[in-house]
Formats: C-alpha cells, structure tokens, sequence
C-alpha cells in the first residue's frame, strides 16, 4: 500500500502562504505537477499513492471516482491561482503523473491543461509531459494529447524481458513500449522517455543488455534508468520474505549501473543527472530539474508534494478526502513545513550534486569542503570542476552518490 505522508505543521484550510514564500518568485521558474492517482492493477513492486477500482470501492464513493476526477484537480488549480495571488509567472513546465494518467480520457488530460492554462498561462516554450502505460494509448490517444497540447511523453517500459516484467507484475507485453515510441512521434511528440528498471530479481546482465538495447533502438531521446527498491509493505517484499525470489543485490545494481551508462554512452546519450541519460540538453526533462533546482511547483491531486518560496506542503492521500476538502472549499493540504536556511542549503547539495554540473563548493560547510577534499583523492569528485569550484561526481562517484552526499553535509 501507499507509504506514509511525512510529519509537519497543520496546513491552514485556505492554503494560504506564508508572504516571504513569494518574495523574489519572478526569478523562480513555476511548474505544476497533476497526479492521477489511478491503476488498472498494482504492481508487486510500487508504494506509490495509487489506487486500483477494487481498493477504492466502497471508500469514497462517487468522489473518488475517475470519470469526474478531471473537474476535481481543476478545482485545485483554481485554488492555486487564489493563494498565488498576482504571482505573474506564466507555467515553464507541466507534468501528468501517476497512477496511470492514460486511464483518464486524453480530453480529461487536456482539459486538466487547459485549466492552467486559463489560470496562469503557459510560458513560450513549456515543457508539457504525461506518463503513460503502454497498454493504455493508442495512435489516436496520442494524438488528441499533441493536438491539446502536450509535447512530451513518458512511457513505462521497465524490461524488454517477460520473465522480468512477470516478476514486476507488469501488464504490457515486450515490444509494446517501443512501438508506443513510433507511435508518439508519428503523433508529433518532440521529446519521448523511456523509464527502465534494473536489478529485479531473477534478471540477468545480458536481460539488462537486451532491454537498453531494445530502448535505445525504438528511438526515445530520454532514457531513465531506476535501480528497483523493494519497500516494505509491497508483494514484491512479501514474496521475497517469503523465498520465493531472491533479495535484489546492491553490488548486481552497481554492475546493471555501469552497464547502463556504457551502453547509452555508445549510443549517444549523456548523463545529465544520476538516474537519468539524454541526447541533447533539449532533450532533458526541464520539469525534473525544477526539482533538483529547488525551483518552485505546485502539486495537485492525492498525495501530491509541493514547494513554492522554502514552503513544502503535501496533500491528503486518499481521491476521496481529497475531493471532499476541494468540494467544500477547503485546501487538501495535509500539512506543511518552513524550511530554514539550513535546511535549504543542505537540499541544494543533495540534490545538485545528482546534477552532471554539480554544486558550487561554496555551499558547503568547512567540514564539507573537507570532505569534498578527500572525495576528490579517492576518485568520487572530478578533480577539474573541483580546482573550478564544483563538485561533480566521478562514475564511480554516481555508485557512491548517497554517501558522497552524507559526507558532504555531515
């Protein structure tokens, strides 16, 4: 099941901000984030806040139903242009995600669009992304996407392999992702992903091989690549508690890691972010990098997280609490917390130092800089950038990264 929200402070019912969160936004890019909490089926692997018909029958009723869920986030995005008050920033990126987004009718995605559109405008050249589930379109789906808008599209491969998609309780069959490639740019999608993972148990080296290869060759310009996590509380813990797959290896991810970065490499892709390759900086998910930037964006939909000004806040879990908070005129914020300064400098190096540029060394406290120091000895910083004043992580550095972080901000 979904994991759990964080702690925080309550979040007031107007959704109103804190008036330092605005100061100096005109600098900040905006973005938004719509999350579609719905799933044909679960995946033995995912704790993300998503909800199949079976777990939400009887636990919401009408309100958390898809068919009207559209007019729903609408109304959040409506709240959004309230608490933003004259906030002039036309919308730099917009990302759909799930849940399986192409549940929902691509006129509900659209419309949801069209909504920040009205309300806040979209900048020149935004960036406008889907997820998808490759079972879920078809040419024609992708084209009322394009022609409503959107100029960007993720699809959920994973595998190029049965056997590994089959431990992943994934639904589509091999081949189908790369065909849903074809299918976005026949469409006139600009920019296409493909999301893999990597170290599912049962997965060889050369399965491994086989899916990039396979990615690579269906034409994406973007290639995610996730080492699988296995979070308590999901079928895929359970059935590895009980011996029915092998535990996943971390020295087996560091090989898949080394493996994916060749790979791509050879076929023209670079590594603009730990997890992440593309082929040109055009390519690059911009809305992603409001994220690590520390940029600004509001989430809509259950569970969504957002950040505007070092204010974060997050929204109840459930489509139906949601619902009924928006129908009633409430913000469905379930809490919030002020990040201080501190807090604020330490996310900038976590998150930056994930970045291909890295982060300024002047971020770093002295015991940091220290740290970076001997990072850089034993091979985990690149020593140019560091001579520069960045630190940028070695490969061998993106193995480490999470202790190379620790190290720095300790």
């Amino acid at each position: 099941m979904p994991s759990a929200l964080p702690d925080g402070d309550p979040m007031p019912e107007t959704g109103e901000l804190p008036r330092h969160a605005l100061e100096g936004a005109a600098d900040r890019p905006l973005g938004f984030y719509l999350h579609v909490p719905y799933c044909a089926t679960r995946c033995g692997y995912c704790d993300f806040n998503t909800y199949t018909a079976t777990e939400l029958r009887g636990s919401g009723g009408v309100l958390a139903s898809r068919d009207n869920y559209a007019e729903t986030l609408a109304d959040e995005v409506r709240l959004a242009r309230k608490v933003l008050g004259d906030d002039p920033r036309p919308v730099r990126t917009v990302f759909v995600g799930g849940g399986t987004p192409t549940l929902l009718a691509a006129g509900d995605l659209v419309r949801m669009l069209g909504t920040i559109r009205a309300e806040f405008g979209l900048a020149e050249d935004a960036e406008i992304t889907t997820e998808a589930n490759p079972e879920s379109v078809d040419p024609a789906y992708l084209e009322a996407l394009r022609e409503g808008g959107f100029n960007r599209i993720s699809f959920g491969m994973q595998s190029a392999k049965q056997h590994v998609l089959k431990v992943l309780d994934r639904t589509h069959t091999p081949g189908r992702p790369e065909a849903c490639v074809a299918e976005a740019r026949a469409a006139g999608f600009d920019h296409v992903n493909l999301d893999l993972i990597y170290g599912t148990p049962g997965e060889s080296d050369n399965d491994w091989r086989e899916s990039l290869t396979a990615a690579i060759g269906a034409g994406p310009d973007h290639v995610s690549a996730y080492a699988l996590i296995v979070e308590e509380g999901t079928q895929l813990a359970r059935r590895i508690r009980r011996g029915e797959v092998p535990m996943t290896d971390d020295d087996e991810h560091a090989d898949r890691y080394l493996i994916a970065d060749s790979v791509l490499a050879e076929a023209g892709f670079s590594w603009y972010e730990v997890s992440n390759w593309a082929t040109s900086e055009a390519a690059r998910c911009l809305h992603n990098e409001l994220y690590w930037r520390g940029a600004d964006w509001w989430g809509a939909g259950p569970g969504a997280h957002s950040h505007v000004g070092g204010v974060r806040w997050w929204n109840v879990k459930h489509p139906g609490a949601y619902a009924a908070a928006l129908a009633q005129g409430r913000s469905p914020g379930a809490g919030r917390e002020i990040l201080t300064a501190e807090d604020r400098r330490v996310e900038r190096v976590l998150l930056e130092l994930r970045l291909s540029d890295g982060c300024e060394l002047s971020l770093l406290a002295p015991a940091g800089l220290a740290a970076a120091g001997r990072a850089v000895t034993d091979g985990l910083l690149e020593p140019g950038p560091f001579a520069a004043g960045r630190a940028v992580l070695t490969l061998r550095g993106r193995l480490l990264a999470d202790a190379v972080v620790r190290d720095l901000v300790d």
